[in-house]
């Protein structure tokens, strides 16, 4: 693309990449008092342009302050999402645990407009860390209502260039740069005891605006399945994810940016105000199925694939089928209280 000054810049779009989300039980509940739970998970996340391709994916530009619409077809355009989680969770008490979540993310992109040159940009690290505290309601041999609060901790790097002097669109960068909010319930409860248990979570996720003026959407999930115990090894996991988001919004002039003859943004609107940023927002919905296998005492292994029911990206990049490979291992501590 071109800025209004004429310089060429990535070609990158505000792609709203998701990240590929199912329930996990052993993440979700309150362990037992002076259990030390530990999850590590890898979640495979595309998302691609629509069959019918796309044409009016705008550019955010939150370091110069800029959001310029887009009416140039798309030729190319796609972000791979891979991210290694370790989960940690440890039971206060019968009713109280604590969960620590450690993201390593890696974000891959490229995109290209029209015939202009190929934009490609990878960044990897640490991600926003998530620190919960979690208060189950109603423990009882069979059931479990956990009611939870979540913060994001701003420690995933904001910071990455996209090409030199250039910072990355906020949607590429590994961390958002500022806190998030994320209350959320798990419920639970054995229709058939050690054989059949069904469940239920939902979640509310709010990030504060960052230091560059960029907010991401609000998220709401709502997830609901079962999981079979078919031989005392495998259990199957089958569940239906519900996701919706808000659109962004940014601190920006407002641009639009004209093709040929023109090829460059043109301005429509030079104050700095808050501005939505089109087709960030998204409802999603998917069906995931998988597999837990016991491999050793208090230890699983896990593989669930998550195939898209429904897709509303508004124009944008879409989840496409996502993959989720992880382990867990349960410590039995001396207990703090």
């Amino acid at each position: 693309m071109l800025s209004a000054a004429g310089i060429e810049a990535p070609a990158e779009a505000s792609c709203g990449s998701v990240s590929c989300f199912v329930v996990i039980g052993s993440q979700q509940q309150v362990a037992p008092t002076g259990v030390l739970t530990m999850n590590l998970n890898y979640t495979y996340t595309p998302n691609e342009i629509p069959p019918d391709g796309v044409a009016t994916i705008p550019f955010a530009n939150q370091q110069t302050k800029q959001l310029i619409l887009a009416n140039s077809q798309v030729s190319q355009l796609s972000t791979l999402v891979r991210t290694a989680t370790l989960d940690i969770n440890y039971g206060l008490t019968e009713r109280i645990g604590l969960a620590v979540m450690v993201p390593y993310k890696s974000v891959s992109a490229i995109g290209q407009i029209g015939a202009g040159a190929v934009s490609n940009t990878n960044d990897k690290g640490i991600g926003d860390v998530m620190v919960k505290v979690k208060y189950n309601m109603l423990p009882t041999l069979r059931s479990m209502f956990v009611f939870e609060m979540g913060v994001y901790l701003p420690t995933g790097d904001y910071g990455h260039q996209g090409a030199p002097g250039q910072l990355a669109e906020s949607t590429l960068q590994i961390g958002r740069g500022a806190f998030g909010f994320q209350p959320g319930f798990y419920q639970t409860y054995e229709v058939l005891p050690h054989r059949l248990n069904q469940f239920l979570s939902g979640s509310w996720r709010y990030s504060l605006r960052n230091s560059d003026g960029y907010q991401f959407g609000q998220e709401y999930s709502l997830n609901a399945g079962m999981n079979v115990v078919t031989v005392p090894w495998l259990t199957l996991t089958e569940q239906i994810n519900f996701r919706y988001k808000t659109k962004d919004s940014i601190q920006a002039a407002l641009y639009e940016f004209r093709g040929a003859p023109f090829n460059r943004a043109v301005l429509l609107d030079g104050n700095i105000i808050d501005r939505p940023v089109p087709t960030t927002n998204s409802t999603y919905v998917a069906f995931s199925t998988g597999a837990v296998v016991n491999v050793f005492d208090y230890g699983q292994l896990y593989f669930i694939v998550q195939l898209p029911l429904y897709r509303d990206f508004n124009g944008n990049l879409q989840q496409e089928i996502s993959y989720v490979f992880g382990m867990t291992k349960s410590f039995a501590t001396p207990p703090l209280f």
